[in-house]
């Protein structure tokens, strides 16, 4: 049994418009429109995965009377890999504004024939034993990275539920998530599926190096 797939894109919404502007290369010369669309896009997801989870009735006192509300139960940490994640996990931490949060530097080690390996430098996280873990990364490639914070952050403990978010897709990239992470406790969210990786490990169409777009080019 594989992971459930949840895709975004394929519902007609504001959502599409959204991946839309971060593909275009007419909206892409705007950093912080960029960066204010992969926000909205997080909280897009934010409010979709917070369907799935658990609530409890409270009563609320107005100034008129009691309202009985369903209210959260479940305390998110949020997750995601330096430094393109960082607008979509602040999408998704604007609407999980309660939620705990860790951090991850991962990074492509090339080799002189351009392969590369994935490697992580660096993890900040609070314990995760009995909760829900959303991980999110806005491309997802060849899967390693995801696949590897996602080990990373079981050191800090065993969650309930993971909801892995990516808002570009490669089909190899869901298949490989779909090999290495558990299906009984990991769902998959993603905005929208390119069929085509090329050699280098870049998506097709895609959107170009989100980092970069978000941030300016590295050297």
């Amino acid at each position: 049994m594989k992971q459930q797939v949840n895709i975004l894109g394929n519902n007609n919404s504001l959502f599409n418009e959204f991946i839309a502007e971060i593909r275009s290369v007419d909206v892409q010369v705007d950093s912080m429109r960029f960066r204010r669309n992969l926000e909205r896009i997080g909280e897009i997801f934010a409010y979709e995965i917070s369907r799935t989870m658990r609530y409890e009735h409270q009563e609320v006192t107005t100034p008129l009377g009691i309202a009985e509300i369903p209210r959260l139960v479940d305390k998110p940490v949020l997750a995601t890999i330096l430094r393109a994640g960082l607008p979509l996990h602040q999408g998704i931490l604007n609407y999980f504004d309660h939620a705990e949060n860790a951090f991850i530097s991962a990074f492509r080690k090339y080799e002189k024939d351009g392969s590369f390996e994935i490697q992580i430098d660096y993890i900040s996280s609070p314990e995760i034993d009995e909760k829900t873990l959303i991980l999110a990364d806005p491309m997802l490639a060849t899967g390693q990275s995801m696949v590897l914070a996602y080990e990373e952050l079981l050191t800090k403990g065993d969650p309930v539920h993971t909801h892995l978010v990516s808002i570009i897709a490669s089909r190899q990239g869901i298949e490989y998530l779909q090999e290495h992470c558990s299906p009984s406790n990991c769902t998959l969210w993603i905005g929208a599926i390119d069929e085509e990786l090329t050699a280098h490990s870049y998506i097709v169409p895609g959107l170009g190096d989100a980092g970069d777009l978000a941030y300016g080019k590295k050297d």
